[in-house]
């Protein structure tokens, strides 16, 4: 049996029971318990189980993982949509863009074929949407694929960030909190948001009503290294004061 088709029994295993020993995986697959704990580690870096004492468990995302970008993309399309647009018409010819990961960011992209600009990104359904684009300029970073979320993390994609100069950027996230937190559920991506921060002149955060409070425990950045926020009527009204109050433009899709 190939790593590849162990890996994936190991996740059907996981996502079926909820959890799973290295001895019953080992058992199992009829390979040595160190051969599991290695591949455990490859799948927990990409997101897909989390490793445990002695085992594994499945990740708080993935019973839907195989659908969540899909699904996120169809619980508010006319507010991402209408998100979309209005971040799009900030983009200048000849600017050099940074997308981040989500379904909101895809959608940009989509609006941005046929511009002379350059296109920097981890997300691969960025990619899909502008690989055939001639008119733009397309920098696909490196890093370890994490299928079910369609990015590139790791840090070969904060090396390669390192080296990147960007106009600005379009950042995407699970919450902005009343105190100003913006945040994310996922450790991996959010390394690759603070680089892209980093990278970039401007930081625009494009987050609709419901990712206020939304959901996320690990901080991102704050509100006031946030330029623009781009956002739908529902969000909270303290909360876009607060940004006002922190310098940053709020604009309301």
């Amino acid at each position: 049996m190939t790593s590849s088709k162990r890996r994936a029994h190991i996740v059907s295993s996981v996502r079926t029971k909820g959890a799973a020993s290295v001895r019953e995986l080992a058992e199992s697959l009829q390979v040595s318990e160190s051969t599991i704990r290695r591949d455990l580690d490859v799948l927990d870096r990409n997101g897909e189980l989390v490793r445990t004492y002695g085992g594994a468990a499945q990740s708080p995302q993935s019973s839907v993982s195989e659908i969540s970008f899909g699904a996120s993309a169809e619980q508010d399309p006319a507010a991402k949509e209408a998100v979309a647009e209005r971040a799009a018409a900030m983009v200048e010819d000849d600017m050099v863009v940074v997308l981040d990961i989500g379904t909101s960011t895809r959608q940009i992209a989509r609006r941005l074929r046929g511009r002379p600009i350059t296109v920097i990104t981890a997300n691969l359904a960025v990619f899909d949407e502008l690989r055939d684009d001639d008119a733009v300029r397309l920098c696909l970073l490196g890093g370890v694929v994490r299928r079910n979320y369609l990015s590139l993390v790791g840090s070969l994609t904060e090396t390669a960030l390192r080296q990147v100069s960007a106009d600005l950027v379009f950042l995407s996230c699970t919450g902005v909190r009343p105190n100003g937190h913006v945040v994310d559920d996922m450790e991996v991506e959010t390394q690759i948001k603070r680089a892209m921060i980093e990278a970039s002149d401007r930081v625009v955060l494009v987050a609709s009503e419901a990712k206020f409070p939304g959901t996320g425990s690990l901080r991102v950045c704050s509100l006031d290294q946030i330029d623009t926020l781009v956002t739908t009527s529902g969000a909270d009204p303290q909360t876009l004061e607060l940004c006002r109050q922190a310098g940053g433009k709020v604009f309301i899709a």
